[in-house]
């Protein structure tokens, strides 16, 4: 009988409203999971590692763990 192992899934970040577009974040990130939406940066969250890198740079804190 095989056993299923379940893969931990990190909980990645999203970007709230309070984005302002100035786009530090963007290039913080090391896996490319940002890009410019239409009226506030996105993150894909299929990709991202959780790492905070645009959090840390954020001037807003527009940057936060999707719960």
């Amino acid at each position: 009988m095989a056993i299923c192992k379940r893969r931990r899934k990190t909980m990645a970040y999203k970007i709230t409203d309070d984005c302002i577009m100035c786009g530090s974040c963007e290039p913080e990130c090391p896996v490319e999971a940002i890009s410019e939406g239409e009226e506030k940066y996105v993150i894909n969250q299929d990709i991202c590692t959780d790492c905070g890198s645009c959090a840390d740079v954020c001037p807003t804190d527009a940057c936060v763990p999707d719960e």
